[in-house]
């Protein structure tokens, strides 16, 4: 099995969705580069794009049209102006034309070069796509791809994501593998471990770097969720509430920037219901930047982008737990968490529901809390678990096939978890623990292949169909 790290699983994204629109958005990339190695972009005359499955019945809510249209015009995700997307999209849409890679403007009209298939499933998984283009000389090149959740694509003939996939010198493809190096390197703390092992990818002074990157990007993701007030867009007529609940903890306080409100946060007198109110603040404003096509951080995908930067944050403003190693150390572990997930379970909710995603997010979170916090490896792997264990069975049903109700929410419902886990973790003896890790994600694997697949995704079951909402 291949070794996967922590920046593929916490990584930059786009919202409003990992799976429905960086998946799109980087398969368009992918076909953009097979065209480039079959002819060239300048011989291309006519390009198609057909969704199924989940990606079709929720396409238009989850902006997988939009990505794909941007991926085809050759625009990068972690690059764009989100303030320019509708412009760029009207552009195409108003003139029936795509500039192809940024190369060649060819006809294309929405609807027709661009379809989201409703009635059919492609076999692999359930966001499959297909991309064709067809040439001057009349010669066709077809590529399906499937967005396995995360961002991650993946094809029939290749499963494994292949960028920067290596072995690393100590696998962990389980939990028990955590604790069978640990013990064998005599190392106290599972973040120790992963230094070492992201050493395969980047040096280690690289992977520090790149941690606090990931830490300056939630804070301006959190200031920028905070700041804004009205409307969600989709049309189910979503109010922002990040911005009211800061008010009412700040007051009128007027910042210039994302470090002058987080100092401000840190020196504010707090009680309990306090916490829990900026808890809720910091997971709404991430998954309202989120739902609006705002850059986010991707953990492990975008409608669970909230929990883990909501802990990271409650961790740094109001513990002791608070250095430049915490955050790096949080980082790693929660992203490692995730990787478990990914290699023995998904974290795909078309494949899984929501507790592929928010349940799987507040286990990394809770699993690193619990490491800044001085828990042991095996603390660490019990935090993990016991906050997926009370997600098992959580169903993904958008209403309106938006990343808004119940999903913005329960970002939060997922940091309180998180930390719940956390504190039962380091207060617990896992030797007595009855549940490990590896059962919990086993279990949860099976679950997901017994759940329903209207539960998955798809709008059609759960409060997606209790809420009579026309699709978005």
């Amino acid at each position: 099995m291949e070794s996967i790290s922590v920046f593929e699983i916490i990584k930059v994204g786009i919202g409003p969705s990992s799976s429905h629109t960086m998946g799109p958005w980087n398969a368009g990339e992918m076909f953009l580069e097979e065209i480039k190695k079959f002819q060239s972009l300048q011989n291309v005359k006519e390009i198609y794009v057909e969704f199924f499955g989940s990606l079709a019945k929720t396409g238009v809510g989850h902006g997988t049209d939009i990505a794909a249209m941007l991926a085809l015009s050759g625009e990068k995700f972690k690059e764009i102006d989100t303030n320019t997307i509708d412009d760029k999209i009207a552009l195409i849409k108003d003139f029936n034309q795509i500039n192809l890679g940024k190369e060649k403007k060819i006809p294309f009209v929405y609807g027709e070069n661009l379809v989201l298939n409703m009635e059919k499933s492609l076999d692999f998984h359930p966001n499959g796509m297909i991309f064709k283009a067809i040439f001057e000389n009349n010669e066709v090149l077809e590529r399906d791809y499937y967005s396995v959740g995360g961002g991650f694509v993946a094809t029939k003939e290749d499963n494994s994501i292949k960028e920067n996939c290596i072995r690393t010198l100590y696998p962990c493809h389980k939990g028990e593998d955590v604790i069978k190096y640990c013990e064998k390197l005599e190392i106290k703390r599972f973040s120790d471990l992963i230094y070492i092992n992201e050493e395969a990818w980047r040096t280690k002074e690289e992977t520090r770097a790149e941690a606090l990157y990931i830490w300056q990007q939630i804070k301006e993701c959190i200031y920028k969720g905070i700041s804004k007030e009205g409307i969600l867009p989709g049309g189910l007529n979503v109010s922002r509430r990040a911005a009211n609940f800061n008010k009412k903890l700040l007051g009128e306080m007027v910042f210039t920037d994302a470090e002058h409100w987080f100092e401000t946060v840190k020196n504010s007198k707090i009680d309990f219901t306090k916490v829990t109110r900026w808890i809720s603040c910091f997971a709404l404003a991430v998954n309202e930047e989120n739902a609006s096509f705002g850059r986010i951080i991707t953990a492990p995908t975008n409608g669970a982008s909230g929990v883990i930067p909501a802990v990271l944050m409650y961790a740094q403003a109001f513990t002791e737990f608070n250095s430049e190693e915490d955050i790096i150390r949080f980082i790693l572990v929660a992203g490692e968490i995730g990787t478990l997930f990914k290699k023995n379970a998904t974290i795909s909710a078309a494949m899984g529901g929501c507790q592929a995603e928010i349940g799987v997010s507040s286990a990394m979170a809770a699993a690193a809390l619990t490491e800044i916090s001085g828990g042991t490896p095996a603390q660490v792997l019990m935090a993990a678990e016991i906050a997926m264990e009370h997600h098992l069975g959580l169903t993904c049903d958008p209403i309106g096939g938006l990343v808004q109700i119940p999903c913005i929410e329960r970002n939060s419902m997922g940091a309180m978890k998180a930390i719940t886990a956390a504190q039962i973790a380091l207060e617990s003896n896992p030797s007595k623990a009855r549940v490990s890790l590896d059962q919990v994600i086993k279990s949860m694997w099976e679950t997901a292949l017994d759940m329903n697949n209207k539960y998955k995704e798809t709008s059609e079951g759960g409060l997606a169909v209790a809420v009579n909402v026309a699709e978005c």
